[in-house]
């Protein structure tokens, strides 16, 4: 049982212990939420102190903690954090540590000397690491980062979905995901995936007020890249600036360094060492602007960046909010800005496109699970018996646990369904869960279009999307600052905003926000909709379920 669970006594810990000045509303609502034996959610915004909440539920409750944490920067920036803090020990697993490294952190956890251990997804997949997690049976997991199932899952790291397994293999202990921008479904999808048990979700006002929001358009990529290099040259620094590639991120930090702006780059590509350094550059202001992939940014807590601009469109609003919460951190005036030219959708159509199976692959591995005599499938053996890549493989797998054919196991392998569907009707329901999956992407890139091109208050729209109600306007984004605004609200709101409706061919959805004479609805099925207010009035085209 946790020694203590009342608010006050949090917040006297919250000083005495970790040495804050207090905890937020949140902080305390999702603490008192795992201690209570709730599995919690925590939507919280950046820079609100989400790692003080399992810092101190790990306090309070006896056992271990198990922290899944996406990157290994991440994971150190972390284990540093609680180096400051006498309430435990903590150390981290992954692919950079030797043989002794690795035995050292698994023997302080099982003589009870460590409370705290990082580790990415894909270590589970090492039969060891589970056994000795199994052993020391851990009272706390954590998922930091949460969104990522839902983000990352489904193509390039799918051992996100497979988590669920790990917690049951580890005897179920308390679940606390954390992340700082989930949207209604994704929220939904977090708590499925985990098979969270009684679960409770604790969200935050996601609002930023201080960072001003805007949008510039082009038609054209020469006349966007000067206007990007003039920009930037002459902005407050230190800034970041997103772009898609790796191969655009290297030229647009050139284009700036001849600019006269001490600018580097950051991707993926880059080997680790080089990586480190680009962000320590950053980080110690030696460097005034990083161009930079996604790949940079996730727990990177830089106070003083003054702008966050995005010389490509994100994947989805999703993405974009997080970004640009990376800037402004310090509570002073930042700024985030877009650069937009329509045709950078096609990019984004054509990431979201990847990672899809066929029917033919589909059924392939069907052919193979069936023939199996061992009781469970590897992936990797699995690659070798035919044509298909190893992700094609996994994804092919994933949506086959989707629809009932295996069973994910906490070691990254699958066992055989012990009453799978039929084959047909395996592989046509299979494809039917990639299809709602693609479409649910492109609705979402949809609604990233949408905030590009909206004619109101984009901080409304933003945080419409969010599933929070924001009737003001904001003041602080370019539309709001030219009055166009003012112009484009009305009144007629005849579903209200996060209630129900149902569509007679798109089945049941969520209100998210209305815009002139249109009101957006996240549907269960098939992701966000853009309707006419009056059409669907007229036509009966959307009823509310309470009615």
């Amino acid at each position: 049982m946790p020694r203590q669970s009342k608010p006050k006594d949090l917040q006297k810990i919250a000083q005495e212990r970790f040495g804050y000045d207090g905890l937020r509303p949140g902080q305390i609502a999702a603490l008192q939420s795992i201690l209570d034996g709730h599995d919690t959610l925590a939507v919280m915004p950046t820079g609100s102190g989400k790692s003080a909440i399992y810092q101190m539920a790990a306090y309070l409750m006896p056992g271990a903690t198990v922290i899944v944490s996406p990157l290994v920067a991440l994971q150190q920036d972390q284990v540093d954090s609680i180096a400051h803090h006498d309430v435990g020990e903590a150390a981290l697993v992954n692919s950079t540590l030797n043989t002794a490294e690795r035995e050292a952190a698994f023997s302080e956890l099982e003589a009870g000397d460590l409370e705290f251990l990082f580790l990415a997804p894909e270590q589970f997949s090492n039969p060891e690491t589970l056994d000795r997690l199994q052993a020391v049976s851990p009272s706390l997991f954590v998922i930091d980062e949460a969104h990522c199932i839902s983000e990352w899952g489904h193509d390039f790291r799918p051992d996100y979905l497979r988590l669920n397994s790990v917690i049951h293999a580890l005897g179920q202990p308390r679940i606390l995901a954390l992340t700082a921008t989930a949207a209604p479904p994704v929220r939904t999808e977090i708590i499925d995936r985990l098979e969270m048990q009684n679960p409770k979700t604790i969200v935050q006002g996601f609002d930023r007020p201080n960072i001003c929001l805007g949008v510039m358009r082009f038609e054209d990529d020469a006349e966007k890249q000067d206007s990007l290099l003039r920009w930037v040259s002459q902005a407050e620094k230190p800034g970041i600036v997103y772009v898609a590639t790796r191969k655009r991120a290297e030229s647009i930090a050139q284009a700036l360094q001849e600019a006269g702006v001490n600018a580097i780059f950051y991707h993926g590509g880059m080997k680790g060492d080089d990586r480190h350094q680009a962000q320590t550059q950053f980080m110690e202001d030696q460097a005034e602007v990083i161009v930079a992939t996604t790949a940079f940014g996730m727990g990177v807590d830089k106070a003083n960046v003054r702008f966050v601009t995005h010389y490509d469109i994100s994947s989805s609003i999703d993405s974009y909010y997080q970004e640009i919460g990376r800037a402004g951190r310090d509570g002073e005036p930042a700024k985030a800005l877009l650069f937009y030219n329509p045709a950078d959708l096609n990019i984004r159509r054509f990431f979201a496109s990847g990672g899809q199976v066929d029917a033919e692959a589909v059924a392939t591995v069907i052919d193979l699970v069936q023939q199996d005599e061992d009781g469970s499938i590897d992936p990797k053996e699995l690659a070798e018996e035919t044509d298909l890549s190893k992700s094609k493989i996994k994804a092919a797998l994933n949506r086959l646990s989707d629809v009932g054919v295996v069973e994910a196991l906490p070691t990254g392998e699958f066992a055989p369904a012990e009453q799978p569907p039929e084959k047909g009707e395996a592989i046509a329901a299979a494809l039917e869960a990639q299809e709602r999956q693609q479409k649910f992407e492109r609705s979402r890139l949809e609604m990233m279009r949408g905030y590009a091109e909206v004619r109101n208050c984009r901080r409304q729209y933003l945080l419409n999307y969010f599933g929070e109600e924001y009737p003001q306007l904001c003041e602080n984004c370019d539309n709001c600052k030219a009055g166009i605004s003012h112009e484009n609200t009305s009144d007629y709101q005849p579903f209200p905003i996060g209630n129900r409706v149902t569509h007679k061919e798109w089945g049941e959805g969520l209100v998210m926000r209305y815009e002139d004479d249109k009101v957006v609805v996240l549907f269960d099925q098939v992701g966000y909709k853009t309707l006419e207010v009056k059409r669907a009035v007229l036509f009966r085209l959307l009823t509310r379920v309470d009615q």
